[in-house]
C-alpha cells in the first residue's frame, strides 16, 4: 500500500468509538489537506473487515454522503447510532457534537511538522 493510504486507515482506525471525523479533516491530518474525495475511496478500498471504522467518517457539514452499494447511508446511519451518535432522518448528524478533536500527542504520532500540526489543532479547537 501507499504511504498515504496506509496514513488514511491510521487515522481512521484512531477515532473513537462514538465519534466522527469529516474526509477533509482526515485528509488535513493525514498531510494531504485537499484530498477528501481520495479518503472515500480508500475507506472503500479497507473494507468493512471491522478494524477500519469507516462508518465514522462524514462530510463536513455533518451528513451521511456515502454513495457505496455496499455500504449504504441506512447501514452507516445504523452503525453510527449502536454508537450513540444521534443521526436525524435526514442522516445529518452534529458534527461538532460528535466530532473527534485529537489532541497534540496523537497528532505528533503522525509525524506532522509541529506548524501543521498547531494549524490543525487551531482549526478543529481541541
Amino acid at each position: 500500500m501507499s504511504k498515504f493510504i496506509d496514513r488514511v486507515i491510521k487515522i481512521v482506525r484512531k477515532v473513537p468509538y462514538g465519534k466522527v471525523v469529516s474526509y477533509g479533516q482526515v485528509s488535513l491530518m493525514a498531510g494531504v489537506p485537499r484530498a477528501a474525495l481520495q479518503i472515500g475511496w480508500v475507506l472503500h478500498i479497507a473494507g468493512e473487515n471491522g478494524a477500519t471504522p469507516w462508518r465514522r467518517v462524514i462530510n463536513n457539514a455533518g451528513r451521511i454522503s456515502t454513495k457505496c452499494l455496499e455500504h449504504t447511508a441506512n447501514h452507516q446511519q445504523k452503525l453510527l447510532e449502536k454508537e450513540g451518535v444521534e443521526v436525524k432522518n435526514n442522516l445529518k448528524i452534529d458534527i461538532e457534537r460528535y466530532r473527534w478533536k485529537p489532541d497534540i500527542k496523537t497528532l505528533k504520532k503522525l509525524e506532522l511538522n509541529q506548524d501543521y500540526i498547531f494549524g490543525i489543532l487551531d482549526k478543529y479547537g481541541v
